[in-house]
C-alpha cells in the first residue's frame, strides 16, 4: 500500500520522507483546502527530496470554476513545476455547476505531460460521480483524490469501493481526508493500493503579535476575494482630494 503525505510547508515534506512517506503532494495553506505552493517551495522542496512530488495547481480558494486568467496562472504552474523536475500535478476544473469542465481539465492534462495527473478533490463537488468517473477516464486521468462524496473517507469507504470497482486497473481511486493510524487498515482490507493524508499535528505558537493577521471576513470556502476596481479608484480619489 501506498502512502502520500500531502505536505505544505518544507519541514512536513523532509518528515515525510524521513519517515518512510511514499509520494508528497505538495501545497500551501491546508486550512484552505490547499492551493499552489510558492516557487521557493517548490524548488527547495525539488533539491532535497528523492520520493516523487506531486504539485497541487489550485489559483486560489473557493470554488474550482476558473476565469481565463486564472486559467491561464494554473498552466502557467504547471509549465514551471515540469521545468523544475516534479512528477506528478494535481488539479482540475469544473463548471459553474459543479460538472467535470472536460475541456479545460483535458487540456491541463495535455500540457502536464508526461507527468501523471491527479484529479482532486473537486471530485467530490459532482453529483454524478460514477458519470464524472468515466468523463476523468476518457480524458486520460491517471487518479482520482476523492472522500467519498463525505467529509471523510471513513465516512465515504461504501462510495469509494464502488467508484474502485467502476475504476478497474484504468485509473486510481486514491482515499483521503481523515484517514489515520486508527483506521488505515479499513482501506487496507477494501483493496486500496493508495490513501492520502496530511498527519498533521498543531502546535500552538503562544508569542504571537497582540493583532491578528487572519481574516475571519474572508475565512469562508464560499466567497471568491477580489481587489475591487471602483473600491481603489474610490481611495485614490480620497488620496487626491
Amino acid at each position: 500500500m501506498l502512502l502520500e503525505i500531502c505536505a505544505s510547508s518544507y519541514q512536513s515534506a523532509i518528515n515525510a520522507q524521513e519517515a518512510g512517506a511514499h509520494r508528497i503532494e505538495l501545497c500551501s495553506e491546508l486550512a484552505l483546502g490547499g492551493i499552489t505552493p510558492s516557487y521557493g517551495l517548490l524548488k527547495n522542496v525539488l533539491t532535497h527530496i528523492t520520493i516523487p512530488v506531486f504539485v497541487l495547481i489550485r489559483p486560489r480558494s473557493g470554488n474550482f470554476t476558473y476565469s481565463e486568467q486564472e486559467f491561464d496562472v494554473m498552466k502557467t504552474d504547471i509549465q514551471l513545476c515540469k521545468d523544475l523536475g516534479c512528477q506528478g500535478i494535481v488539479s482540475g476544473v469544473l463548471n459553474a455547476d459543479n460538472t467535470v469542465d472536460i475541456q479545460r481539465t483535458k487540456e491541463l492534462i495535455e500540457l502536464a505531460k508526461p507527468l501523471q495527473f491527479t484529479f482532486h478533490r473537486a471530485f467530490d463537488w459532482i453529483e454524478n460521480s460514477l458519470e464524472a468517473l468515466e468523463q476523468l477516464k476518457e480524458i486520460g486521468v491517471n487518479r482520482i483524490l476523492t472522500s467519498g462524496s463525505k467529509i471523510t473517507a471513513v465516512e465515504g469507504i461504501s462510495h469509494l469501493t464502488a467508484l474502485k470497482e467502476k475504476a478497474g486497473n484504468t485509473i486510481t481511486i486514491l482515499p483521503g481526508s481523515g484517514i489515520n493510524s486508527d483506521n488505515v487498515i479499513l482501506f487496507k482490507k477494501n483493496g486500496f493500493g493508495e490513501i492520502h493524508c496530511s498527519a498533521t499535528s498543531i502546535i500552538y505558537d503562544h508569542h504571537l503579535g497582540k493583532i491578528p493577521m487572519n481574516s475571519t471576513k474572508l475565512f469562508d470556502e464560499r466567497i471568491i476575494v477580489h481587489s475591487d476596481f471602483d473600491k481603489i479608484k474610490a481611495i485614490i480619489r480620497c488620496m487626491a482630494s
